[in-house]
């Protein structure tokens, strides 16, 4: 059976970054003097050598004075010749204070977190040079908009486990018009040594793969850099991390539609066989490689929000795997209607494949079994089904596409 596409992926604005951005216009505190070096006196102007009241130090504050799209990321204090001695960043006009720290050189201050979209901020900074004289400069500027920027809702996530089918997936939030220049700052490497290549569906997403499935074992960076970056006439990127995740065992499933089972090799050497349930000759299973994108021990499918009348509405479907974002699933089967040839006999799902179980996703069932033997990014193949062949941007299933046809969705 089909169902709507349950749960959307989280959305992540991504985390501060220490680098800051240098050769930004400094202040002083009260105006004139654009160097911010003096507690009272200028510069000598006929020797050129500061006078014995100048402070050598020099601010530099990376959002400039007056900007009106600073970054979320890299704005920061720096200074040359001394040490800060006191940085206060505020909210304009409400005072709030932004949580920051300077380093253990006093050579520079970062904000604590991440700053916010479309906020006005204030920077007041002093410092001293080695003879103990006061440098002081000011910054009032406002970080990129929301309507002025995009961001990638990515998976998978940082830290996690995934099966060797699992490709690195961005949807963005504004359509993309320079996808050479956003692809370009998305690197995706594994200590596989594999190639990996990145392909557009549309204007809006971009997935990473390499050419057969991931090593069993390996560990995969993904470096995103779009901090800054125009993916649009004035819109700009504001992420900036660093996200690595590991390759689990490998593991891929094959429904077989004519013998109605489906064969489970782990790493090479078969697991099991269980009798399954596929779709019906008016409901049938897309063909191909498909890969489990979300995991439900119980989740509810009602056919009204995929397009098909009162069929069914099921609360309580117990162990239920995503493959398709358009509804297909491998998921427990209590209500199987006894009166049928038993699992293994013959499809009567609405397109899903059906495994044997229970009410309550509590029972020892061939369900609960491949579901807890199941990670995200593992591989289900379907085949002798006489559906179509699943499309490659139906789901996380590129793996549909031969070689040289994702090479060719390349911008970069």
């Amino acid at each position: 059976m089909t169902t709507p596409d349950i749960a959307a992926r989280r959305v992540r604005v991504l985390g501060a970054c220490a680098a800051l951005m240098v050769g930004a216009l400094t202040l002083t505190a009260c105006g004139g003097d654009a160097n911010a070096n003096s507690s009272g006196s200028s510069s000598d102007s006929k020797g050129g050598k500061s006078s014995a009241g100048t402070s050598t130090a020099k601010i530099v504050i990376s959002a400039k004075d007056g900007s009106t799209a600073a970054s979320i990321n890299t704005t920061g204090v720096k200074v040359s010749d001394g040490r800060l001695t006191d940085v206060k960043m505020t909210v304009a006009g409400s005072g709030q204070s932004v949580a920051g720290s300077i380093s253990a050189d006093g050579g520079v201050w970062k904000p604590k977190e991440q700053l916010e979209r479309g906020t006005k901020y204030q920077i007041s900074a002093t410092a001293k040079d080695g003879n103990g004289r006061t440098a002081a400069a000011n910054s009032i500027f406002t970080t990129v908009t929301s309507a002025n920027s995009f961001i990638g809702t990515y998976t998978p996530d940082n830290g996690t486990t995934v099966g060797v089918g699992m490709p690195v997936s961005f949807d963005f939030d504004k359509v993309i018009s320079d996808k050479k220049a956003v692809q370009s700052h998305i690197t995706v490497t594994s200590s596989s040594g594999q190639k990996v290549v990145g392909h557009w569906f549309g204007a809006q997403r971009l997935d990473f793969r390499p050419e057969e499935y991931w090593k069993a074992g390996s560990k995969v960076t993904m470096k995103i850099d779009l901090d800054g970056v125009e993916g649009a006439n004035g819109v700009y990127g504001v992420q900036r991390k660093t996200v690595t995740f590991t390759i689990g065992r490998s593991q891929v499933s094959t429904v077989d539609v004519n013998t109605q089972t489906m064969t489970v090799v782990r790493d090479g050497r078969t697991l099991k066989s269980v009798p399954i349930s596929s779709g019906s000759p008016e409901h049938t299973t897309y063909n191909g490689q498909m890969v489990i994108s979300e995991k439900f021990v119980q989740t509810r499918m009602n056919s009204q929000t995929v397009g098909l009348g009162g069929e069914y509405d099921i609360p309580d479907v117990p162990h239920a795997m995503r493959l398709t974002s358009s509804g297909t699933f491998i998921h427990g089967n209590y209500w199987y209607n006894r009166g049928n040839p038993p699992f293994g006999r013959q499809g009567t799902s609405h397109g899903c494949v059906g495994l044997a179980d229970v009410q309550g996703a509590e029972g020892a069932t061939n369900a609960k079994w491949f579901y807890d033997n199941s990670l995200i990014g593992d591989v289900v193949i379907v085949k002798n089904s006489p559906d179509k062949t699943v499309s490659p941007d139906n789901g996380l299933n590129g793996w549909n596409m031969s070689w040289s046809e994702w090479m060719a969705g390349s911008a970069a």
